[in-house]
């Protein structure tokens, strides 16, 4: 089933950077003439903005005020990766030979913190989910619904689409569109909001700096089951059964918080990548890549090198997505700001 959606106008998150570039000026006069003190002064700003703006970037706020308010919750991932370009992460059989991440690692974006919810969708459209929980992860939600969701995203926050949709068919970017991009003709390069490609999604989910991991832990821990309300440990099958009972997904964010600051890129649902399952196999009704594992699936499908794909007409009670983003500007900004500063010579 594809959707249509009429939304009202939503208002992005707020910054005040005039108020911030003022506050900057009058803490440099406060700090007078020397330039030793000066610089001092201009470095511990710098590196205050950056943490400021970084927290305050953590959050989309839509239709704010209104009936309909919601959050989407971001971490940023840095691009700086140069080391792990062409790394392969298949499965190692000669069908997924192809893959490689990081196939452009100079490109910041930001990942959702949590799978999209039910009520999230809600927002967008009336769904009919199998399992069934204002928190629960959305399910029983096509590639394409998920698509239609990202838009809606873009649009109702004056961006463009991402994806290509004439009423209710979905085709792909193609040249002389305004956005195409020969490399990637599903997505517009100009939209703001976008279903994670494979690359995206392993790199925030595995990527610890140097190298991609097994599981998506944190230093110092060890892939475990969680019980949904401990917080300690992730939504899947073990050797003694499920993690929950009865079994099924769990409120997003009830486990372990991940390497990058993400829960449930392990178990909880497995989750839609905007890219083919097959390299550079951009039709529309091109099966999918699908990762996470779910909470019926043991450890093994929980790891980086395990891919898997789905028909993106397939809606299932094991599916769910979750939305990445291109970097706020407000946050682009006053990195920039802070790395002058902590450059700045006497």
């Amino acid at each position: 089933m594809l959707l249509e959606h009429e939304g009202k106008p939503l208002q992005e998150h707020p910054f005040n950077s005039v108020l911030y570039a003022s506050c900057a000026e009058d803490t440099f006069n406060f700090l007078g003439r020397d330039s030793e003190i000066r610089n001092v002064g201009m470095t511990i700003l710098g590196m205050v903005l950056t943490l400021l703006v970084v927290n305050i970037a953590s959050a989309d706020i839509f239709d704010e005020g209104g009936a309909n308010e919601f959050t989407i919750d971001f971490v940023n991932i840095s691009g700086d990766a140069s080391s792990a370009n062409g790394t392969n992460i298949s499965s190692g059989s000669p069908g997924d030979s192809w893959y490689r991440t990081f196939t452009d690692p100079g490109n910041d974006y930001r990942m959702g913190t949590y799978e999209i919810t039910n009520d999230q969708f809600a927002m967008f459209t009336a769904n009919s989910p199998y399992w069934t929980g204002a928190d629960v992860p959305a399910n029983q939600v096509s590639w394409y619904e998920g698509a239609q969701f990202v838009n809606f995203l873009n649009t109702s926050t004056g961006n463009p689409a991402a994806y290509k949709f004439s009423g209710s068919t979905f085709s792909v970017w193609e040249s002389g569109d305004a956005g195409y991009d020969a490399d990637n003709p599903y997505r517009n390069s100009n939209a703001y909001y976008f279903l994670p490609t494979e690359d995206e999604w392993v790199k925030a989910a595995y990527w610890n700096g140097t190298s991609l991991q097994t599981y998506a832990t944190k230093a110092g821990e060890s892939l475990t089951q969680g019980d949904g309300t401990s917080g300690t440990g992730w939504n899947y099958r073990g050797i003694d059964g499920y993690a929950t009972d009865p079994y099924g997904p769990w409120d997003v964010g009830s486990g372990s918080e991940e390497l990058n600051g993400t829960f449930d890129m392990m178990g909880n649902l497995w989750e839609w990548k905007e890219s083919p399952y097959s390299s550079g196999d951009y039709l529309p009704g091109s099966y999918r890549g699908i990762r996470d594992g779910s909470y019926s699936n043991y450890a093994i499908y929980l790891s980086s090198s395990t891919r898997n794909s789905s028909n993106p007409y397939v809606e299932s009670n094991y599916l769910g997505f979750r939305v990445a983003s291109v970097p706020e500007p407000a946050t682009l900004l006053f990195l920039g700001l802070g790395g002058l500063m902590l450059r700045r010579k006497k």
